[in-house]
């Protein structure tokens, strides 16, 4: 059998090689070739270029390279259409990936396109699911209220084979030493301020600000922020004026997956920016307060875009707006400080937010398939392989 992965990003590439890893298990003799990162490179699936070639942030970096990323896009197209597969993959990065997926659909109807990662058409733009119809076959979906959402939009078919997230669990939640530390004193509060560069400066000050009244409300406190070894040097740069005469609190700073993984099981509460890591608390069972701050353009664009009953994924999967979200102009120390003192502490806030993220196990399938694995099945099937 005969497959094409295309990855547009580092968490696609991540997605990848799962998906390589899980149709390998399933079918030894694959042959698969793609475009991705590292990630797939390691399973064995070298890239067509460089994955960095696509990482374009700001609106005029773009236009600068729009020429190369065009290139890119006929390329890959190109590469598709001379293996020929039994199916087309193509995770995440829509603007990318779907382009790519348009040219091949014009070109080689015959070639099956499946698209891992559902677009957040229930979000913003949700034209794009019915315009899907036309060049994607099926949709795997990471998040469980996606396959009705692509149906009431008039998408592709679309299944819910699971969050990768679901996979590290065990990674997440305490054994019982760790459990008696969460709720030993000072409390671990978990500081996230974004994975990128920009997040993490305009986040910067006003998370710094809420630790000091936190501090000042709630008492000692140990804080730990995570972060990845190609952003510790903006994040220490970030964060080296959060201890003041007032608050003269050391911050510890780790970049070590196992020390990342430790910090959340022994959590007492977070501070975070929205987006994934929220789900990643909430499935480690840590109360939290999300933040986020744009710059104006981009809140102009997302008010007459996004429409949405909540801004933090962990509230749209458990599907109740447990928690606290403060947005832009709302987003200062006194509201995310008042907010989040209450989570230190046995308080029905707190209490509100472990009840709704113990009933995530049910609504994610957590203990079931594996959602790489249940991903594999389906592109197989696609194929016609089962």
């Amino acid at each position: 059998m005969n497959f094409f992965i295309v990855a547009g990003e580092e968490s696609g590439d991540r997605l990848g090689a799962a998906l390589i890893a899980a149709l390998r298990r399933a079918r030894p003799n694959a042959r698969i070739t793609g475009v991705g990162g590292s990630h797939m490179a390691a399973e064995g699936v070298p890239s067509l270029f460089p994955l960095g070639d696509l990482a374009i942030i700001g609106f005029s970096a773009i236009l600068s390279s729009l020429p190369r990323i065009l290139r890119r896009i006929t390329e890959v197209a190109d590469a598709v259409i001379a293996a020929n597969p039994d199916v087309l993959v193509i995770i995440d990065s829509p603007e990318f990936t779907h382009r790519v997926a348009r040219k091949v659909r014009a070109r080689a109807p015959h070639i099956r396109i499946v698209d891992y990662v559902c677009p957040s058409v229930w979000a913003w733009r949700p034209w794009r699911a019915r315009a899907m119809r036309s060049y994607v076959d099926q949709v795997l979906a990471l998040l469980p209220f996606e396959p009705a959402a692509m149906q009431r939009r008039g998408g592709p078919p679309t299944d819910f084979v699971g969050h990768p997230l679901a996979e590290r669990v065990s990674e997440l939640r305490p054994d019982a030493e760790e459990a008696r530390r969460r709720l030993s004193d000072p409390p671990l509060l978990l500081v996230l301020p974004g994975s990128r560069g920009g997040e993490i400066r305009r986040m910067a000050e006003v998370f710094g600000a809420t630790l000091g009244y936190v501090a000042t409300h709630a008492g000692a406190l140990e804080v730990v922020v995570p972060s990845v070894p190609r952003l510790e040097g903006a994040v220490r740069e970030a964060v080296a004026s959060w201890p003041t005469k007032s608050w003269p609190v050391p911050v510890r700073i780790v970049t070590d997956t196992a020390e990342k993984h430790r910090a959340f099981r022994q959590a007492r509460a977070a501070l975070t920016k929205s987006g994934t890591s929220t789900l990643e608390l909430a499935l480690a069972g840590v109360p939290m307060v999300a933040a986020y701050k744009v710059s104006w353009p981009e809140e102009m664009v997302g008010r007459l875009l996004i429409n949405v009953q909540s801004y933090i994924l962990a509230n749209l999967v458990v599907g109740t707006n447990v928690v606290p979200q403060f947005l832009q102009y709302q987003c200062t120390p006194e509201a995310l400080g008042g907010a989040l003192v209450p989570l230190l502490s046995d308080t029905p806030e707190r209490r509100l937010q472990i009840e709704a993220f113990a009933r995530l196990d049910r609504i994610m399938d957590i203990g079931g398939i594996a959602p790489s694995d249940h991903a594999a099945a389906l592109v197989l099937q696609s194929s016609g392989g089962i």
